[in-house]
Parts: structure tokens; sequence; C-alpha cells
């Protein structure tokens, strides 16, 4: 007798493997903080939609085309971007994935990304570039959650691909990328330090 893992789902993290990834990353983080003060329309949205944060997503979500720094992420980024695809076993020989998309996000006090996937991308991702101490990680949900029809609760001990939810630490200079079908959100940040991160999105179309 056997048991076989079907339809599993794969999340990748990662580092950057710039020597001065520090460097960069002290780019990016006053990159985006300049970016929050001089984006009043950025400003305007998340105040509406974003309580207690800011995100570029609705102003400015293009950011490796606008800035060489965040240019630079992407090219790092591209490599993991690749690895995750070998490991997917995605066929990519008619086309290649690109970034099309790539924006700022920091969660203050109370700050919550709702559950939420990412239409018409490929792969997804975040780039952690401050993460104080206590700050939530990146919560996924089992896609086949819904279609669960009189299952009990899983073991307390039970292993995490078992589990209906998943949350993956963050920490600072790590990449976590996911295919965009799937589900996530960010519980509150409890600490007053502001969670920084870059979010992207991938395409092959």
């Amino acid at each position: 007798m056997s048991t076989q893992a079907l339809f599993p789902t794969l999340v990748y993290q990662g580092r950057l493997r710039l020597r001065g990834w520090r460097r960069l990353n002290a780019r990016l983080l006053r990159e985006c903080r300049q970016l929050r003060a001089d984006d009043a329309a950025g400003r305007r949205w998340s105040a509406r939609n974003y309580p207690g944060g800011y995100t570029s997503y609705n102003s400015a979500h293009r950011m490796h085309r606008q800035s060489p720094t965040f240019a630079s992420l992407a090219r790092e980024l591209d490599r993991h971007v690749a690895a995750f695809a070998r490991r997917l076993q995605l066929d990519l020989t008619a086309r290649a994935l690109a970034m099309t998309d790539c924006w700022v996000n920091v969660m203050g006090r109370g700050a919550v990304h709702g559950l939420h996937l990412h239409p018409l991308s490929t792969i997804s991702g975040t780039y952690y570039v401050a993460v104080p101490a206590g700050s939530p990680g990146l919560k996924f949900e089992d896609p086949r959650l819904e279609r669960f029809m009189a299952s009990p609760p899983r073991l307390r001990g039970a292993r995490r691909a078992n589990r209906p939810w998943v949350t993956l630490s963050a920490r600072a200079g790590q990449v976590v990328l996911f295919e965009s079908w799937l589900r996530h959100e960010v519980s509150p940040n409890a600490v007053s330090a502001e969670r920084v991160s870059v979010s992207f999105n991938y395409s092959w179309f």
C-alpha cells in the first residue's frame, strides 16, 4: 500500500544572492518611504481602502520601470522566479515570464491585507524590505478548502502539507513566490513599527 501526494501547492522561499543586498535593501526602504511622501493619490486611496497603511498598488504599480533601485531588485527576482518555474515544470518555450506589476506596501499598526488572489497573473510574490519583530507573516489558504465536506479538523501537530491554513514568517531580505491563483492574506500588524514590503506579479501572456 502507498499514499501519494497529488496536486501539490508549491510555495517558494529564498534570499537575494547579492553580496550587497543590505545596501539594496536600505535604498529600497528610503525609496518606499519617499514614494509614500510624494504619492498623494496613493495616500488618498490607502486612507479609504487600506486603513493604517500605505500601498502604491492603485497609483504607482510599475516601480521596476520607474526606479533603477527597483529595477535592480527585479533582476534579482527574475532569477528566483525562473527557479520556481522550473520546480513547477511550466512550459515556457513559447513565451517567457515577465514582471508586469511591482508596488510598495507599508503596514502600520492595525493595517491588514484581507484574503485575496492576483487575477490575470501567473506567479506573484513579495520581497520583504523591513520586518520589525512581531510583524505578521504571509498566510496561505488551502485552495481545496471550500470543497471539504464532512471533514474532521486536523490534529494539532498535523504536518504543514495537511493544514488548511499555513503562515510563513517574514524576514527582511526574503523572497516568497506562489502561483497567483493561491489565496493569501496578512493578519493585522500588532506592532507600532512599520512592516515594509514590495509585491509583484509575473505573467507569460
